[in-house]
């Protein structure tokens, strides 16, 4: 079972991730600072799920989005709130080649099923509470 990291423990890996993924890798060829439909650029066999922010205690995580100064949800300014939508159905997921840290949900309407992926930074992590 992946664990399961909260605001906290999630800036502690993502800073920790920047000091050391500094070269270059095949899984930064397309910019992903804001949320993107997973590129097909990007090699899935790099990538390995080291957390969660998906919390076991709650079986109806909430479809409401963390938006201050109404910041569009695909913008790299977005926040990443953990207890807000997408952030509380996200897998952490580290490049095995680089280190990079970035989080993963699969967004799912009537006829699709969209795997989506944004990149880690620990500065725009926040501790927003419902």
């Amino acid at each position: 079972m992946t664990r399961y990291v909260d605001a906290a423990a999630l800036i502690a890996l993502a800073q920790q991730a920047e000091l050391n993924a500094t070269a270059a890798c095949s899984c930064t060829k397309t910019p992903l600072d804001g949320w993107q439909s997973q590129p097909l650029s990007l090699d899935e066999s790099q990538l390995v799920e080291i957390a969660t922010l998906m919390r076991e205690d709650d079986p109806e995580p909430t479809f409401a989005e963390y938006r201050p100064d109404n910041v569009q949800y695909w913008s790299p300014e977005a926040p990443i709130a953990p207890r807000y939508f997408p952030y509380n159905r996200c897998g952490v997921w580290e490049c095995s080649t680089c280190g990079r840290l970035y989080l993963r949900y699969t967004e799912g309407g009537g006829y699709f099923v969209d795997r989506r992926i944004r990149a880690l930074k620990s500065e725009r992590v926040v501790d927003a509470g419902l």
